[in-house]
This record gives structure tokens, sequence and C-alpha cells, in this order.
């Protein structure tokens, strides 16, 4: 994997009426590092334009991605303003943090307000994809309420299309039977269970993007891979001359060509590494091993 590629050797998909590459890239890196220190200005911007020069045309992010100095939104905005015309961002609402950083969940007259929000710090005049995201998929209800609520945004034109967050199959199809829903973000990658396997196949029939965050991170989430890989994921990494990080992105997109990739990073050979995973082609046999895992 030494020649030089970009984000379209993993094919596309279309978001409603957007196509884009199925790498993609997630900001939520963009504001701290791992350890919780804040993230260099200058080098976090730096990898949002050289993520779009690699063809990256998809961006992942969220008003509630901010640390006590730096919005992700804000970044994206300094980093890639005026957007290029194919350059689809999706955003996330749902929660909100307050200046404390302290987390509270919107109630459906309040996601207007977030919408705005994000519009403000990315400097448009609407959303491309807005997520409703899902608090505890687990427990939750109804999210009848709060995804009509956004869809009347949609029919307003501040949204353009909408997506589901950290949900069930239950979640994805009541919202369908409200509006249109182009793609469903949830955890998801190696080891994951059964029943979140099939939703991703559902998601497929059904023509949806499926989009896994922690694809790489697993269990260890917003801080990282932490958990010492298997040696199957390690060995089929080895035999391809990759890392870890990046098989279990290349095995994530072979899922499905309706499966996206958003890995996030602030570090610019990371960002590299990421890209060169979408021209990873796995066999049967090694799926199969990384499936049964």
């Amino acid at each position: 994997m030494t020649e030089a590629i970009t984000a379209s050797s993993a094919g596309t998909w279309r978001l409603g009426d957007l196509t884009v590459n199925r790498l993609g890239f997630g900001a939520m890196r963009l504001t701290h590092l791992a350890d919780g220190s804040p993230s260099n200005r200058e080098r976090v911007t730096g990898v949002l334009r050289r993520a779009v020069e690699l063809g990256v045309n998809h961006i992942d992010t969220a008003a509630f991605y901010f640390s006590p100095l730096r919005s992700a939104n804000e970044l994206i905005n300094r980093a890639l303003a005026p957007y290029a015309d194919d350059l689809v961002i999706t955003t996330k609402v749902g929660p909100g943090r307050d200046a404390a950083g302290q987390w509270w969940w919107a109630e459906p007259g309040q996601l207007r307000g977030q919408v705005e929000e994000n519009l403000r710090q990315l400097g448009r005049d609407h959303l491309d994809v807005v997520n409703l995201r899902v608090p505890r998929r687990e427990t939750t209800g109804s999210v009848a309420e709060h995804f009509g609520a956004l869809a009347e945004l949609r029919t307003a034109g501040l949204i353009r299309h909408l997506g589901i967050s950290n949900a069930r199959p239950d979640h994805l199809a009541e919202a369908r039977a409200i509006a249109p829903v182009v793609c469903v973000q949830n955890p998801y990658g190696i080891g994951s269970p059964a029943e979140d396997h099939a939703f991703l196949d559902e998601c497929g029939k059904q023509g949806i993007a499926f989009v896994p965050f922690f694809a790489i991170a697993g269990a260890g989430k917003e801080s990282g891979a932490t958990a010492e890989d298997s040696p199957g994921v390690r060995a089929v990494a080895e035999a391809h001359g990759v890392s870890a990080a990046q098989l279990r992105l290349a095995w994530t997109l072979n899922r499905g060509p309706h499966v996206l990739a958003i890995p996030g990073t602030g570090n610019p050979d990371h960002l590299v590494e990421n890209i060169e995973a979408g021209s990873l082609r796995l066999t049967p046999e090694e799926a199969a091993l990384l499936d049964s895992l």
C-alpha cells in the first residue's frame, strides 16, 4: 500500500441526491487529543485541508464536539470555507453541552436551536445531512416527536436530508414512516453482536447508508483503541502489511457497498493511513475469519 491513493479508492454511495466517497472523515478528534489536552489549531486545520485534497468529500461533525479552546465546526469553517460544491457535511442533534461541558438532551422544540447553531458555526444556510442522535438505544422509546420536528425543518429548507444515530431497527422504521432516512450511524466494528450485523445488512436492503462509529476504537470509544487485538486481526493485518487499525477500517467497508467510514484523527500521518485503508481488499476467507470474531 505504498502507492498514493485517494478516498475514491473505496468507491461511492449516495446520501439522497448527494454522492460521497465511502471513505470520509470524522471531526470528533479535531478539538483535543486522546489525553484531553488541546489540539494544535494549525495542525488540525491542515489535516482537514489535506483530507479534502485526498478526496474526502464527506465530513461528520456536531456542535457538541468542542473543548475549552476548540470547536470542531468552527475549525471546519476556518479550514474549508468557502466549501467545495461536492463537500457533504453531516452533523448530529439531540445531545447538547453547556459552556461547562455538561450534557443535556434536547426536547423536540429545542432541535431548531441546535440546527441553527450548527448553521452558524459552519457558516452555511442549510445542513446537508442531520442525524437525530438517540440517547440510549437499548431503552429509548418512540423517536417520532423528535424526528418529526427535524422533518419540519427539512420541509422548511434548513436541512436537506435526515438520518438517525445510535438507533434500533424499530427507530428506523418509525422515522421512515415520517420522512426519508438516508443513513444510520451506529457503533459498529469487528466483534459487534449478531443483531448489529443484521441491522447493517437490513439497511443495505433498504438502500440506506450504514455509517459505523468507533470502528477502529471498538470498546475504547472516545479514548481510542485500547484493547489488545486478537491473533486473527493481527495475522490478517500482517499478511497485508497494514496496521490493525487499517484492517478494522477496511473490514467495515468490506461489509457492504452501503457502508461508509468516518475515521477521525488530528494526525496527518494517521489521515493518510486511514485513506490508504480504503484500497485494501479482503479475501472471502479473511472476511469470514474477521466476521467470526
